[in-house]
């Protein structure tokens, strides 16, 4: 038993309070911070066992370090915004703290996805005795796992792989993002990126489409390539890959939508001069789209994330696929969330239980697939999350 200290009160908080507070046995004590305390009261009065909360400025190191003493977790779970993952590992070292996080550290005037700056903390992290677990979400995070579950089970030797991210659902607004839209279109509207022949292959964004037939009558539905973090770690980790890449589905309302805001500058994340005040046009945008946590008791439909690999085993070329599938109207019924909060939310509160119980630990910062898999699948499906793993008669192109 441990006391956890939650920071961030969006979608994915709200997921992983809930989750949290399903297993008193593992997290004794919840406290759930952001920097309007509103919200985690509002998340809180839906939880029937009792949660504290507080506020903090997560960008405030020392209000950090000032809240940690007070609280006296065993780990901080980051679900705030990318942006603010380098002054809560501060935060943590000070205090020697437990960290994990959900995406990896991003700087506000660049779109720029990478693990070196939290890497770059490993020898402080050992030194100091405790653990970061970077990327403990769905993508990254599951997928990690469900690699390093493919590579254990089922291949000898994994030759390509294919990340596969579909969400099949509808809320019925004209445009919104699932989750943070600056964090969305700064993610989606970046050139793409893919691992292939032990070097970076770069693509214009969202050039690259393929169509994916996704199981239990989902079926077919354009990927488009993108960069995503964990293809970073996993090309590092297991570097005989030939190939690895991220595909995500869009539909094109969507895509027409994000075209015209971008031919009109609206996603530009450049500040720029408007009636005597500095503004960012993407963080504009932004409060004027739905609150992703708005779409929750609107969204209906399933999402569909997995991986599908192929190489050899015993000799043989095969290809599988391992996937989980999440409908979100189950979501809200259980959390008030729709799943793609819930998706990254569940691997959160997870990841977490997994370093409690001591089923993964090390001094250092490391990524998901650096773990044996088994004791994370064990327990990731009766949590609500099932995953399958399903033969594929041909590998992606």
């Amino acid at each position: 038993m441990a006391k956890v200290l939650i920071v961030g009160a969006g979608g994915v908080g709200q997921v992983v309070a809930h989750k949290c507070a399903q297993l008193p046995e593992v997290f004794s004590d919840i406290t759930l911070a952001s920097r309007t305390e509103a919200k985690c009261r509002k998340i809180a009065a839906q939880i029937e066992r009792p949660i504290r909360t507080a506020q903090v400025d997560a960008d405030d190191v020392p209000q950090m370090i000032r809240l940690i003493e007070r609280v006296q977790p065993k780990i901080v779970i980051n679900v705030a915004l990318p942006y603010q993952d380098l002054h809560i590992m501060d935060a943590c070292l000070a205090t020697g703290v437990d960290y994990l996080d959900t995406a990896n550290y991003e700087p506000l005037d660049e779109a720029k996805f990478e693990y070196k700056w939290q890497w770059a903390y490993h020898d402080r992290f050992k030194e100091k005795g405790i653990m970061a677990l970077l990327g403990s979400g769905f993508d990254p995070g599951v997928t990690n796992v469900y690699t390093a579950h493919l590579h254990k089970h089922e291949f000898d030797e994994i030759e390509y792989l294919d990340i596969v991210d579909a969400n099949a659902g509808s809320h019925g607004q004209p445009f919104a993002t699932n989750f943070n839209p600056e964090i969305n279109i700064r993610e989606i509207t970046q050139r793409g990126r893919f691992w292939e022949k032990n070097a970076w292959q770069e693509t214009d964004p969202l050039s690259v489409k393929r169509t994916f037939d996704f199981p239990e009558g989902i079926g077919p539905m354009n990927i488009y390539l993108l960069y995503h973090e964990e293809l970073e770690s996993i090309a590092r980790h297991y570097p005989k890959l030939k190939r690895a890449r991220f595909w995500m589905t869009f539909s094109e309302n969507y895509l027409n939508h994000l075209r015209v805001l971008q031919n009109v500058g609206m996603t530009r994340i450049e500040p720029v001069r408007f009636q005597g005040v500095d503004i960012v046009p993407i963080q504009f945008l932004k409060a004027l789209l739905p609150d992703p946590a708005s779409l929750g008791p609107l969204t209906k439909g399933r999402t569909c994330i997995g991986v599908v690999a192929t190489g050899t085993r015993g000799g043989k070329r095969k290809t599988a696929f391992i996937y989980n599938i999440c409908d979100h109207e189950a979501a809200y019924r259980e959390v008030k969330s729709q799943a793609i909060s819930y998706t990254t939310g569940v691997p959160a509160a997870v990841g977490a239980e997994m370093m409690l119980t001591g089923k993964w630990r090390g001094k250092g910062v490391f990524n998901m697939e650096q773990f044996d898999p088994d004791p994370f699948l064990e327990v990731i499906g009766p949590r609500g999350l099932p995953w399958k793993v399903v033969p594929l008669d041909a590998p992606m192109e």
